[in-house]
């Protein structure tokens, strides 16, 4: 059912609970979603995003139950993504006198995605630009990458209210819409494991974002993202949280990633976890062909050091590892330090091939790799060790 949020303001979004995964297998979702959409009624009435296509029909009741989508005058797309919009051509359709307000990019993203939904009547607004709703104002921010580039923010004066789309958003269903209502270590789980996955690549475009809305001097009473809770209590402490992960300052813990075939990497990640925890650095290992990728690159996202680990096979790597290492090399992460170990029979490319990846993801090679034959010796386990070791010194103290 609908819920009003404060005076006027209105969630018609929709809970999707069994929302295991995001954009198709990109990224896991293991406490479902939501679909967060915003009514205000005023003298003027307007919708800021809709919902995933799938929810239309749920949507559009909720909307119904407080105005008759006729009556609507504007129709906010903050950003095209079909998560976001996938309602727009049936709402549309039932508000056919409403503007559509676009950033300027998005007068090529929204047609682009709709392309037989009719004559939308799109109408771009660039930053500083405000139509008038009565008593309060929509102020608009554009947000380019963040986390595409036909992305904004919108601001309701009076009210105090932004709402800026992904931006400060959870994949986390909820029976309570308020930050204040929710389990917070849940929470700030799934905040953090939204930024490091999807986020990180637009760090420095982040932190410019942020002192640019703040120069704005905008009171923020409530922040309203289009994924997840809404921040009621304290709202800017996620702005807060938001400054601390882009600086992507890194902690005192080590990542090790590996997969094995017959025991044998498995034993030298092992030997690489005692030389670091020798050496006081908390570590996790990661076993890659059982565990989420997405969890692993949160647990990364928070650590100095990524180690990675892999047997030999048709002269590189496990085809297990590999998706990862692509991962980090789009997600661009910063201040990482890192090695690699394998284990092969009889050509042993596999140590270079981890390397060359983690030097395009940018990560610093601090140790020698170490590469054991067949199954590792003690001679080959203590070399692991020693590498735990020399990659623990590359880490702040």
């Amino acid at each position: 059912m609908k819920q009003q949020i404060m005076d006027g303001v209105y969630w018609v979004g929709v809970i999707d609970w069994a929302l295991t995964h995001f954009h198709g297998h990109e990224l896991s979702t293991h406490r479902g979603s939501t679909y967060n959409s915003y009514l205000i009624v005023d003298e003027k009435i307007a919708l800021i995003d809709t919902v995933w296509g799938p929810f239309a029909e749920e949507f559009l009741h909720k909307v119904k139950e407080v105005v008759d989508p006729a009556r609507i005058d504007y129709i906010v797309v903050n950003h095209a993504e079909t998560d976001h919009s996938g309602a727009l051509p049936a709402l549309a359709a039932l508000a056919p006198q409403a503007e559509i307000l676009v950033s300027p990019k998005g007068m090529d993203s929204v047609p682009g995605h709709y392309r037989h939904a009719g004559d939308l009547r799109l109408r771009p607004v660039k930053t500083g630009d405000s139509v008038s709703l009565g008593q309060r104002d929509l102020l608009f921010v554009e947000a380019p990458m963040l986390h595409w580039p036909d992305s904004m923010f919108t601001y309701l004066t009076g009210s105090n209210l932004l709402m800026p789309n992904d931006a400060f958003g959870q994949h986390y269903a909820s029976a309570f819409r308020f930050n204040d209502e929710v389990d917070q270590e849940e929470l700030y789980e799934e905040a953090l494991k939204y930024y490091a996955n999807i986020l990180t690549p637009f760090s420095p475009l982040v932190l410019k974002k942020i002192d640019e809305v703040l120069a704005l001097g905008l009171p923020v009473d409530m922040i309203a993202p289009s994924h997840g809770v809404i921040w009621r209590k304290d709202p800017l402490q996620i702005v807060t949280q938001y400054q601390e992960w882009a600086r992507q300052e890194p902690k005192r813990k080590a990542v090790i990633l590996y997969d094995t075939m017959w025991e044998a990497t498995r034993k030298m990640a092992e030997a690489v976890g005692e030389g670091l925890a020798e050496s006081g650095v908390d570590h996790r290992l990661f076993h890659m062909s059982l565990t989420d990728r997405n969890d692993a690159i949160t647990a990364i996202f928070e650590a100095g050091a990524v180690i990675v680990g892999s047997p030999c096979l048709n002269g590189g790597i496990l085809p297990t590892i590999t998706p990862i290492l692509e991962d980090l090399r789009g997600l661009k992460f910063k201040n990482k330090v890192g090695a690699a170990f394998s284990s092969y029979g009889w050509s042993g490319e596999g140590l270079k091939r981890i390397e060359d990846h983690m030097k395009g993801a940018r990560i610093d090679v601090v140790a020698e790799g170490v590469a054991a034959k067949w199954q590792p010796d003690g001679e080959a386990l203590e070399r692991c060790r020693e590498l735990g070791r020399t990659v623990a010194k590359g880490l702040p103290a």
